[in-house]
């Protein structure tokens, strides 16, 4: 049987029960390893081991056996050094008696034992035997001589570990295809959000490319998290038909974590602009200029509900544009609607 307590302390480097049921979920999603990694904040050579080694029978990976296989093939910790050399144990007992940190207390070592390396620790070690005393042979009551007083160690976070509200996997401006940047073909967006005074409302402004139709998102109580941008623009772009939902571009703010629920309910790739060039957007940016006409700066947009939105959205796309020959978005894209 494995050792409940010893599972707790694995280390962080290991795969968690969590990180597999992941795995398994974007792996049937049709992910690549790479993207796996990028988005769990794993290694991709971590991914590809995990998908190799944990395999069932049939080739097929499922998480929680592949978390009992993971466990049962890890090595059961062996009794170090420290508990095996009684006067080792007691010098390093003496020295962290001494209020000297498991760092010093190694260095001490090889001054106290220089001719027997044999008896030289890694600060780990130390530490290891300092919060794992049935390994470490130490007395429970050492780790009060640490300056962290604690019993346990503070779990960290591996450091590329994925955080929410925090951009992964994503594909960038360059890999766009070529008829979203010539403007030939309809169905390319760019979006942004403009935003009310002291950042505590905004609103969500897409703009198709080719025709300058424009789209707003009514952010509930001017709520911009990735959560509420993530519904407003799935509830903008549903009702279009699937060939006029061909790309969305933005910016790399982090309202846009949520991007691949974005392209899995929508069928539309996000691509993501380099960062401060909101150039890459341009007709988003003159659009947003336009909409300060009705939503200046340092407002409260939380006062504007859907409706006025949609009436805001309907003026602007009647309105007929130089760029467009004189034409209004509306009517370019109800013709581009109608193609099949």
């Amino acid at each position: 049987m494995i050792d409940a307590r010893a599972q707790n302390d694995i280390s962080a480097r290991y795969l968690s029960e969590d990180e597999r049921v992941a795995i398994a979920d974007l792996r049937r999603s049709k992910m690549g390893v790479r993207a796996i990694a990028s988005e769990l904040g794993r290694s991709p050579s971590t991914i590809s081991r995990e998908l190799r080694r944990n395999r069932d029978a049939r080739g097929r990976y499922r998480p929680f056996a592949a978390q009992r296989m993971a466990a049962e093939r890890r090595a059961r910790p062996g009794r170090g050094k420290i508990v095996n050399d009684a006067e080792l144990r007691t010098m390093v007992v003496r020295l962290l008696g001494q209020r000297k940190s498991p760092e010093q207390v190694a260095h001490g070592l090889r001054g106290e034992f220089p001719t027997d390396p044999g008896r030289h620790l890694a600060t780990e070690t130390i530490y290891q035997a300092v919060y794992r005393p049935e390994l470490g042979g130490l007395a429970r009551e050492r780790p009060r001589v640490l300056r962290s007083g604690r019993y346990r160690r503070r779990p960290r976070p591996h450091p590329l570990a994925r955080r929410r509200g925090v951009l992964t996997g994503m594909v960038m401006i360059d890999q766009r295809p070529a008829e979203a940047a010539d403007r030939t073909i309809a169905g390319h967006w760019e979006g942004d959000l403009i935003t009310g005074a002291g950042n505590r409302s905004a609103i969500v402004t897409v703009v198709e490319r080719a025709s300058r139709f424009t789209l707003l998102g009514h952010l509930p109580e001017g709520r911009h998290t990735a959560d509420a941008v993530r519904d407003a623009l799935i509830g903008a772009f549903t009702a279009l038909p699937a060939h006029l939902r061909g790309s969305l571009t933005w910016d790399q703010g982090k309202e846009l974590a949520l991007h691949r629920e974005v392209t899995a309910t929508l069928g539309m790739p996000v691509y993501f602009c380099e960062k401060a060039s909101p150039w890459q957007r341009p007709s988003n940016e003159n659009t947003n200029g336009l909409l300060r006409h009705y939503f200046p700066k340092g407002s409260d947009l939380r006062v504007h509900g859907p409706d006025e939105l949609a009436a805001v959205a309907a003026e602007l796309n009647a309105r007929p544009r130089k760029t467009l020959d004189w034409t209004a978005p509306a009517d370019l894209l109800e013709r581009a609607a109608a193609r099949l």
